[in-house]
């Protein structure tokens, strides 16, 4: 489930549509790094299928993207950007991240 989640967010992420845009510029992200994030999304992505066979991928992916989401909150916090997008989305994803490793690994 959270593969597919970041999955999509990568597709959304090459060509993002206003509420994206919106939100990277929120939080003062340069437009030249914004790749980036889609590499990062990415990765995690093929760590999370990769770890369907090796649990030990799965966890190391899973961490960083808890820890992702919470470097992207605090980014959001500390632009004071925290309108719905910060709400709904960037702690959502935390939530949903979080809670797939506690399901998952303990």
């Amino acid at each position: 489930m959270l593969a597919a989640a970041l999955l999509f967010d990568v597709v959304a992420s090459i060509q993002p549509p206003k509420f994206i845009q919106d939100c990277l510029d929120g939080v003062g992200l340069p437009r030249d790094w914004w790749w980036a994030l889609i590499v990062i999304k990415n990765l995690a992505t093929v760590g999370l299928t990769v770890g369907i066979w090796e649990p030990g991928i799965a966890f190391a992916a899973n961490v960083g993207i808890v820890v992702y989401f919470i470097a992207a909150a605090a980014a959001h916090i500390r632009a004071r950007f925290t309108g719905q997008s910060f709400w709904v989305n960037c702690l959502g994803m935390l939530t949903l991240s979080f809670a797939v490793l506690i399901f998952s690994f303990l």
